[in-house]
């Protein structure tokens, strides 16, 4: 870096200890013989990614898929077709379909690729009919359906696992590395949260993804087709676990830290109306519709520890991508939006260093073993690495890097916030779905014989 001598940032590096962690010598993806059998559930867009990893690999088989639209199927199959695998068995007959999906003796694990709203259900009827489940972010929309996944996920044994992948992000595990290794001190405050234009995501014309129309619904395309009618219905963080996932592997939640209550605010909604006004015309009927969802929803988190974090939804408005990452301690901090870091006594006082130089240093072993594997995943990579914790825990019989209790009260805040806002911007006792066990349960996410 410009401005840290070699002398410094060799200290600097060193400081990490423990840090640097050595993966054990043994194939992270086991036995080569050792096979699961996978069913999808929702095989559009984000389905399809998911059964693109798990048909690149030699220890899975993709046996059923579900899905409710024909493209979407037709687009599944024909992947499976180029990869040389056997075709697997389709459900399609109704939205239910996926319960006879669900009877099938020869299914170990399925991966829920469905829009929110079905997540709930269909995690439940996958553990009790003895599935292990990796879902997609959310859990489910009321706090009561995420108490009853943890209760069926610790009565049946099945593992459940949230497959939020920012957790994997290269950048986010470096820091990671250096949280871990002392390099900010200890933690004080972090920020987070859902920094997305998704105007083009909510709204397009129903013939090409994305197009810039302004219906959704049934006329709608992908998500449209029902994540509109959220902000339509909702006013909360409805997509907290890009956010708070990542800095709750930084701050310890559940192995000896866990967070206390929040408090959600919300602006008044515009982006949306004026999107349709003006892409549409004020007199398209969409215009009349009033959205709930405020363009800025602002959460503060408490932890028992005495930390504090800050988590922000923003998709209606323009903007560019971040996810608003703040890393801060009593030794300095990092900050995604400009790319830097500062730390006290090794950077040049109020001046900001870039963060490449010392990220290449920590980079964390996961990503130095396994860069090319993951090149070609989706979302720079970190798709793989999250596709591939859930297969491993499900393969070696050990417990998921991110557990039920994590997919839970990660996703919890959605439900929590919207209820803090309806009250008046009260505050909200964040439940412990550990039930005391995050006093002792011990740290697993990216650490030796990790995956």
């Amino acid at each position: 870096m410009e401005n840290i001598s070699r002398g410094k940032f060799l200290k600097m590096a060193a400081l990490a200890g423990s840090a640097m962690t050595v993966l054990p010598s043994k194939v992270v993806f086991g036995s080569p013989n050792s096979k699961i059998s996978i069913g999808i559930i929702g095989v559009g867009l984000r389905g399809q990614d998911h059964l693109g990893l798990c048909l690149q690999r030699e220890d899975t088989e993709v046996v059923a898929i579900c899905d409710v639209q024909q493209v979407m199927i037709d687009d599944a199959l024909k992947m499976c077709t180029n990869s040389g695998k056997l075709l697997p068995k389709v459900y399609q007959n109704d939205k239910y379909a996926y319960r006879e999906l669900l009877e099938r003796k020869d299914i170990d694990a399925v991966i829920i690729a469905t829009p929110w709203e079905w997540h709930y259900q269909m995690a439940m009827d996958a553990m009790e009919a003895g599935k292990h489940v990796g879902c997609e972010v959310i859990m489910g929309i009321t706090t009561d359906e995420h108490w009853n996944i943890v209760r069926k996920s610790e009565s049946t044994g099945m593992k459940y696992m949230m497959l939020e992948n920012v957790c994997y992000r290269r950048d986010v595990m470096a820091v990671l590395n250096m949280v871990r290794g002392g390099i900010f001190g200890e933690l004080i405050h972090l920020q987070a949260g859902y920094q997305h234009d998704l105007r083009q995501v909510k709204f397009n014309n129903g013939k090409q993804p994305y197009g810039g129309g302004v219906e959704f619904g049934e006329k709608g395309f992908s998500e449209a087709q029902w994540r509109t009618q959220h902000s339509v219905d909702r006013n909360g963080d409805l997509y907290p676990t890009h956010g708070i996932g990542p800095v709750s592997k930084m701050l310890d939640i559940h192995v000896g830290n866990r967070f206390t209550n929040l408090i959600s605010t919300s602006t008044k909604s515009r982006g949306l109306h004026n999107y349709i006004v003006e892409n549409g015309g004020p007199d398209h009927p969409n215009a009349k519709i009033d959205f709930k969802l405020g363009d800025v929803v602002t959460t503060m988190l408490n932890t028992v520890n005495g930390e504090t974090v800050f988590l922000q939804h923003d998709t209606n408005l323009p903007r560019p991508y971040s996810l608003g990452f703040r890393v801060q301690g009593t030794k300095g901090l990092w900050m995604d939006v400009n790319k830097s870091v500062y730390i006290e006594k090794l950077s040049e006082p109020h001046r900001w260093e870039e963060e490449k130089a010392l990220f290449d240093k920590f980079d964390h072993p996961l990503w130095q073993r396994y860069n090319e594997e993951a090149k070609d995943a989706g979302h720079g990579g970190m798709d793989f690495f999250v596709v591939n914790a859930f297969i491993e825990a499900i393969k070696r019989n050990e417990p998921c890097p991110i557990s039920v209790y994590d997919s839970a009260v990660w996703s919890v805040i959605s439900p929590l916030s919207e209820q803090s806002i309806a009250g008046g911007n009260i505050p909200m006792e964040i439940p412990d779905f550990t039930n005391g066990k995050w006093k002792t349960d011990k740290q697993i996410f990216a650490l030796d014989n990790s995956y």
